[in-house]
């Protein structure tokens, strides 16, 4: 089971209002936020539910090759929310929000790509 993940950021301060805001819908938001000067050299955020941050972003420079990493959502509205959500904050369309039946027959998706290139994904597998 995983913990935590976390991807590398070339602007922390763009990175963290980005993903504040595409991932609201999902539930989502800052949970924790440390300076530099209390990590010894970068800044770091912890987005996540109230209780737990579990998706993390670290300044210092974006990692290569981007990162894929696909959140839960609740219902396909809500993967519809965080599309304009993310959009909305600069992100960039990476495929937009559908079924991907390749996956199987529920799997409802969509891809935007963050300040960085990371692919950020939103899923549902509901049937409905």
């Amino acid at each position: 089971m995983i913990d935590h993940t976390s991807v590398g950021v070339s602007n922390f301060e763009a990175s963290r209002r980005f993903y504040a805001q595409a991932l609201a819908p999902l539930g989502y938001g800052l949970v924790m936020a440390m300076s530099p000067e209390q990590t010894g050299g970068k800044g770091v955020a912890g987005f996540g539910t109230p209780d737990k941050p579990d998706f993390w972003i670290a300044g210092g420079g974006a990692q290569v090759p981007p990162a894929h990493v696909a959140f839960a959502a609740a219902s396909r509205s809500v993967v519809d929310s965080f599309h304009a959500a993310a959009i909305a904050a600069g992100g960039r369309d990476n495929g937009a929000p559908g079924l991907r039946t390749h996956y199987h027959p529920n799997y409802y998706a969509t891809f935007v790509l963050d300040p960085d290139g990371h692919n950020i994904e939103a899923v549902c597998h509901d049937p409905v």
